[in-house]
């Protein structure tokens, strides 16, 4: 029997920037921000366009139409993987981290949402379903909150029935322990993560660790950079039980995933799919997490990552972030939303069902 099928190619790539300031300046136990930039890249092939983006420096736009651009034009539309062996390819001297990184996954997430468009079908469909919803946990609570900022925006998810919350910590070790005690006042009986960044040495983690369990903490991110795996895996196996040492937002490839695992380095694996390769590293970080039976994160932008962390076997909970969340709310069309706790891929509208708002965007495109 022969299949009918659309005969598509990638016929064109746009990509534009926009820069967000925050609602109030932000940071963690490492850095400090008052903006955040989408960068969104536009696919367009067998008369319909498919809309990707990342959260990236404004340079990773132009990556995205020029050099990764100039790689897949012409392929099958409806072979994402193929694509991303080009990009891959292509972005090999440029950096496959990075900005480069970055760009390649916007790229490949249009890629993906393209190919759900021709066929008219949603992601979730197209890739499947482990698991038809994940939970969710609400993310924020920076280092440059005040006591009252922290209660009010952890409480507010809590009270929405998030079953966790998660803060920033690491700015001053000396203030976290109190910091930590006003998130759990806040918050009752709801899960408490705290994610450092990497700002902490081996020895203050494995103290603030001990600390921080007799508040309920049962996740502790990043308690060191997550290059020293040597320093995660001490942390992981002195850490009191019942808390998940957490790490991998910054993985490009599944040879990174895979050091971290064979290392003991963590509990949970993240991955975030606006960094390791779009749609189809984020599947690859999932095969990895899979083989090793551990459980993956999400992390940051959840309007992406529902449909693929679904499909992922060891699925643990996605991360709702709050500047991205906002931004998703802000200048996206379709954004899904949790409810109870949970947050499900939509599966009313082909690829991921989402559209930038043009107009609403314009005033923060840069470059």
């Amino acid at each position: 029997m022969t299949v009918a099928r659309p005969d598509a190619t990638v016929e064109a790539i746009a990509a534009a920037a926009y820069r967000v300031p925050t609602d109030r300046p932000e940071s963690d136990g490492t850095l400090s921000w008052d903006s955040t930039t989408l960068v969104a890249v536009e696919v367009a092939g067998g008369g319909a366009r498919g809309f990707g983006y990342t959260y990236a420096d404004a340079s990773a736009a132009g990556l995205a139409a020029g050099l990764l651009g100039d790689a897949v034009r012409g392929a099958d539309a409806l072979d994402p993987p193929a694509a991303h062996r080009a990009l891959r390819r292509a972005i090999r001297n440029a950096g496959a981290g990075g900005a480069g990184g970055m760009a390649l996954s916007a790229v490949d997430v249009a890629l993906w949402d393209l190919k759900g468009k021709l066929l008219g079908l949603p992601l979730a469909v197209l890739i499947g379903r482990a698991h038809a919803a994940v939970p969710v946990y609400g993310s924020g609570g920076f280092c440059s909150y005040g006591e009252r900022e922290l209660e009010e925006q952890l409480g507010e998810w809590a009270a929405q029935g998030f079953p966790a919350v998660k803060m920033k910590v690491g700015r001053d070790a000396r203030a976290d322990p109190d910091r930590v005690r006003i998130a759990r006042a806040a918050i009752g009986g709801a899960g408490l993560f705290v994610d450092a960044n990497g700002a902490y040495t081996r020895k203050q983690a494995l103290a603030l660790a001990d600390v921080f369990a007799g508040e309920g903490v049962t996740w502790l991110e990043e308690p060191v950079s997550s290059d020293d795996l040597a320093g995660l895996r001490l942390v992981r196996d002195r850490a009191p039980a019942g808390m998940d040492v957490a790490a991998g937002e910054y993985g490009h490839s599944p040879a990174y995933f895979r050091r971290m695992l064979e290392a003991g380095a963590v509990d949970v694996l993240q991955a975030d799919l606006t960094r390791c390769g779009g749609v189809t590293g984020f599947l690859a970080a999932a095969a990895v997490a899979a083989a090793f039976a551990a459980p993956l994160s999400s992390h940051c932008a959840p309007a992406l990552h529902a449909a693929p962390l679904c499909a992922a076997e060891t699925a643990a909970h996605a991360e709702w972030f709050h500047d991205h969340v906002r931004i998703e709310r802000m200048l996206l069309d379709g954004a899904p939303e949790p409810s109870d706790g949970v947050l499900a891929p939509q599966r009313d509208r082909p690829g991921f069902g989402l559209e930038l708002k043009r107009a609403d965007a314009e005033r923060y495109r840069v470059g």
